[in-house]
């Protein structure tokens, strides 16, 4: 436990994101879920959106959002043929 009242500040900070990152990452997985499940538009742009905002806050890289993204567009695209 930190002695300093900084790092004691920091800590609690560290541990509000941690349970924030942890939200925004089950949002983005649970809604490549229901796209899959169910593949509507609204599932999708949900998908999207929820993928963006995790990459927007940190939570995952850019380059790994887009990836996600594509790779859900990719089964997507083969389940409607």
């Amino acid at each position: 436990m930190p002695n300093i009242q900084s790092a004691r500040k920091e800590l609690r900070k560290a541990k509000k994101r941690a349970i924030l990152n942890k939200m925004r990452r089950d949002g983005f997985k649970d809604a490549i879920k229901k796209a899959v499940k169910a593949p509507a538009a609204d599932t999708i742009r949900a998908a999207q959106k929820a993928l963006d905002k995790a990459a927007k806050a940190g939570v995952i890289k850019k380059n790994t959002a887009s990836r996600r993204l594509s790779r859900l567009m990719k089964k997507l695209a083969k389940t409607t043929k």
